[in-house]
């Protein structure tokens, strides 16, 4: 027994030695590819204007590549997936609201429904998502007919089987979030936290209505006060999809002199915080802030970020964190059959309105604002509405007003230069009432005053013709307008003055912080805004720039 004792121990002393001259296995890293969208904005179809690249032969020119549209973006998903067995679709908000027709006509259902079949699993609530109120969000997520437009698509609507995530945002009646802060996925056993939040500014930018009963609380501190419990989780991997973003000089892969908000907000984040989707600014970059990884995906659907992460198994944290934006090519990725057949469905149903001829126009009408912040789209918009209410029994109104974000796309000239309704719906896609009120000539200036209360995003409301006025930029908050250039027709302004004024109903509310508008008097509802660009361009076609110089910038 002495003997065989012995034995036993020499010989596991020998496995002992064995072992400790031989180099420890260390298991390999857990490879994970995230997909990522943001500011997809209902474009089933290419968005017109593609996406603009460096040239490639002369990276001191820009090119413009057609890209986007829904059949295209899911081939590109399904081919972004292959060899990765650990995947996600995500996406950082702004998927639906300022829709071209297709979707807007059946209030962005084809949009939910589209991505969902792509398989798109989280996504950050964005302004947008907000732009019809808390309730229609929440239709979004649980399906169900629209309350007033009732079922009007092929089929019943049954909702987004991706789900959206909401930490920054609280429903005051319940004091919760209005959907959940985070989800939680595994891939090979390892933990993955994906917070989702919009920027903490949305009540500023949607109407006062759709952020009624809710609170959007600071982007970082929302994030940061999520670490504790996450960890206490066994959660150390941890991305953050967040409707808020930055605006970067270089091309669509680089990120060279980014700035704006996302910058400060990173910066903020607690270390525990790997990975930041970011959107609603419409660029495209690929970042390190703080040492993390930061992305952003361009607009419309002409980019699908794939980010590739390598996961210790033992540490359960990132180890490496990169991204490649990839171009969501329509000349060279082949149309998904699946979604070809849904666009088909809803096109049988919207096609007889989409296509009726509106008019045409002499050149593109551009929304591109000129260094006063007026734009010949804007122009036209605004005198579009002013037509429609000027006749007494309309309103009797002298000057229209337009928000710029209402403004949001071009109106392409084709080649024989005709316009679809569904063109029209494209620029002014928000639906939003006129309403014709009182201002006195003094709430006028304090109106326009009220176009630099975000001096770093100021507002220029496009002015219809008639109404004309200078801005200086030198002079301080709330005395930019030079009182003697404003006129209208030639006249001065009277500050003790009534003026009949139409806007949309959107500001007619203080939207965009235009609080002014609040204090009208005899406010008169009127037609929608593209039923009255509609009936312009039908009136007037063909139609082409104005004189334009209404807003006068003197500095």
């Amino acid at each position: 027994m002495k003997d065989t004792h012995y034995q036993i121990l020499s010989a596991l002393t020998l496995l002992a030695a064995l072992t400790s001259s031989c180099p420890a296995q260390t298991a390999a890293p857990v490879e994970l590819r995230i997909l990522a969208i943001n500011d997809f904005h209902g474009n089933l179809r290419p968005p017109p204007g593609g996406i603009r690249i460096a040239d490639p032969d002369d990276n001191t020119k820009k090119i413009v590549v057609p890209a986007g549209g829904a059949e295209h973006m899911a081939t590109l998903v399904a081919q972004l997936r292959q060899r990765h067995n650990n995947n996600i679709f995500v996406a950082a908000g702004d998927l639906i609201g300022a829709s071209p027709f297709l979707s807007a006509m059946f209030h962005d259902e084809p949009t939910i429904e589209s991505l969902s079949m792509m398989g798109l699993a989280l996504s950050s609530v964005g302004n947008h998502e907000f732009d019809e109120g808390k309730d229609e969000l929440r239709r979004m997520q649980n399906g169900g007919c629209h309350p007033t437009d009732k079922c009007q698509g092929p089929h019943p609507f049954a909702g987004a089987k991706f789900h959206y995530l909401a930490a920054g945002t609280i429903d005051k009646g319940t004091g919760k979030t209005l959907f959940p802060a985070y989800e939680v996925r595994e891939f090979e056993g390892i933990p993955v936290a994906f917070i989702g939040l919009t920027l903490k500014a949305t009540p500023n930018i949607i109407s006062p209505p759709s952020a009624a009963g809710l609170a959007f609380r600071d982007e970082a501190e929302t994030v940061n006060a999520l670490v504790p419990e996450l960890r206490g989780r066994g959660v150390e991997a941890i991305v953050v999809l967040i409707h808020e973003g930055g605006t970067p000089t270089g091309d669509y892969n680089e990120c060279p002199g980014i700035s704006g908000a996302i910058v400060d907000i990173v910066k903020k984040f607690d270390k525990a915080v790997d990975v930041v989707v970011s959107g609603h600014t419409h660029q495209a970059y690929v970042c390190e802030i703080d040492g993390r990884l930061v992305t952003s995906g361009d607009k419309y659907g002409t980019l699908v970020t794939a980010i590739d992460l390598k996961l210790d198994p033992v540490t359960r944290d990132v180890i490496s964190a990169k991204a490649d934006n990839t171009i969501v090519r329509t000349t060279t990725l082949a149309k998904d059959a699946g979604q070809t057949a849904l666009l088909d469905s809803y096109d049988r149903f919207a096609a007889p309105l989409a296509n009726r001829p509106a008019g045409s126009v002499t050149e593109t009408l551009s929304r591109t604002p000129n260094q006063a912040g007026e734009s010949v789209l804007g122009d036209i918009i605004a005198d579009a509405q002013l037509a429609a209410t000027s006749s007494g029994s309309s309103g009797g109104a002298v000057i229209a007003f337009t928000n710029p974000g209402g403004v949001r796309i071009d109106i392409l000239k084709k080649d024989d230069g005709a316009v679809s309704y569904a063109d029209l719906f494209a620029s002014q896609p928000f639906r939003n009432q006129l309403v014709t009120l009182t201002l006195s000539g003094r709430q006028i200036k304090d109106l326009l005053e009220q176009q630099w209360l975000d001096p770093k995003r100021p507002r220029i409301l496009q002015v219809s013709k008639g109404f004309a006025y200078a801005w200086d930029g030198t002079r301080p908050d709330g005395d930019r307008i030079v009182a003697g250039r404003m006129s209208l027709n030639g006249q001065p302004i009277d500050p003790a003055a009534s003026y009949r004024v139409t806007v949309n109903n959107y500001l007619a509310v203080g939207g965009d912080g235009f609080t002014v508008l609040k204090e009208a008097t005899a406010q008169q509802f009127g037609i929608y805004d593209i039923d009255a660009l509609d009936a312009y361009f039908r009136s007037n076609s063909p139609v082409g720039p104005t004189a334009g110089n209404r807003i006068v910038r003197i500095n």
